[in-house]
């Protein structure tokens, strides 16, 4: 599987398959969409390709300070995962924002020796969106490309899944069906930086985690997952917030590692969010906070004792 960043100079030999998107988050529809896309492509003897964008268009054109569902390291990650033989990184701004319809198929054709194209029911690209559907088939029709549409809209508990329905989930604190929409915890990655020490004062280390600042963070509270780090994993209690207790004002991630102990800082670290344990709040002394986080990771480690019972 290649990956190519090098829009400019790229040439594929082709017969292509391709389907084209943001795929913020690669949610369970976007799995969907891909891996019918490499199917039906591979089963017509063509190479199966998809095409992204970095910066996502929402980023460029979208509300100051749109945080993203996935990093790019790993939105690359989980579609290699898809069985597609290559992905293309197309950089975006507001020049390509502009570029018409036409022009950019046209493009596609010539470059990618573009045969088939997949695209979701609602699929539009091009300047002010004008490459729709019914546009895509005319002019596939003139330039030699069919186009195939995936009717089938992946729904969770009655409702499409959709990277705004799952960016509103987190940010209520529905991680449950943030993550079912998604098809795994949500993850933020990140490398551990000193603090302040505080919840080593309290008896409770935490690795502070200096998060892309472009990644969506989950409402304020206290989560349990697991933290990723030197190729090991670890059941953690999760912070995400002030710290109202200590009139902390910069929004922090910090995890608490359980059964560990060691010097990570400058380590690269991902946290999975596995559960919510309950909201950020404001105790009256450290004493009653220190109180609360004893409970939260008694009550942490009998929901990941539960959870690994239930899978085997």
């Amino acid at each position: 599987m290649w990956v190519r960043q090098d829009v400019e100079s790229l040439v594929l030999t082709g017969p292509t398959g391709l389907t084209i998107g943001a795929f913020d988050g690669v949610h369970l529809g976007h799995q969907a969409l891909i891996r019918r896309m490499a199917t039906e492509a591979h089963g017509m003897g063509l190479q199966a390709v998809v095409l992204t964008f970095d910066p996502l268009p929402r980023q460029v054109l979208g509300p100051p300070k749109y945080g993203v569902l996935s990093t790019l390291e790993e939105r690359l990650e989980c579609l290699a995962a898809l069985d597609v033989d290559g992905i293309i990184v197309h950089p975006f701004d507001r020049q390509v924002a502009l570029v018409p319809a036409a022009a950019f198929v046209t493009w596609l054709v010539e470059k990618l020796a573009l045969t088939d194209l997949w695209v979701g029911p609602d699929f539009a690209l091009g300047h002010n969106h004008e490459g729709d559907i019914p546009f895509l088939k005319a002019f596939g029709a003139r330039r030699g490309f069919a186009v195939h549409v995936f009717e089938t809209l992946v729904q969770w508990n009655g409702y499409p899944v959709r990277s705004s329905r799952i960016r509103r989930a987190l940010l209520a604190g529905d991680l449950a069906q943030a993550n079912s929409c998604l098809g795994r915890p949500y993850r933020l990655t990140g490398i551990v930086a000193h603090g302040d020490q505080r919840g080593r004062q309290l008896g409770f280390p935490t690795a502070n985690l200096r998060v892309n600042d472009e990644q969506l963070l989950p409402a304020n509270g206290v989560y349990v997952g697991w933290a990723q780090v030197r190729g090991m994993r670890f059941d953690a209690v999760v912070n995400v917030g002030v710290r109202p207790t200590f009139a902390q004002h910069t929004p922090l991630v910090e995890a608490h590692l359980l059964d560990f102990s060691g010097d990570i800082y400058g380590e690269r670290l991902r946290l999975d969010f596995l559960h919510r344990l309950r909201d950020e709040l404001r105790f009256p002394s450290a004493e009653a906070l220190i109180e609360q986080m004893h409970t939260d990771r008694d009550n942490a480690r009998t929901w990941l004792n539960v959870i690994q019972a239930c899978v085997g």
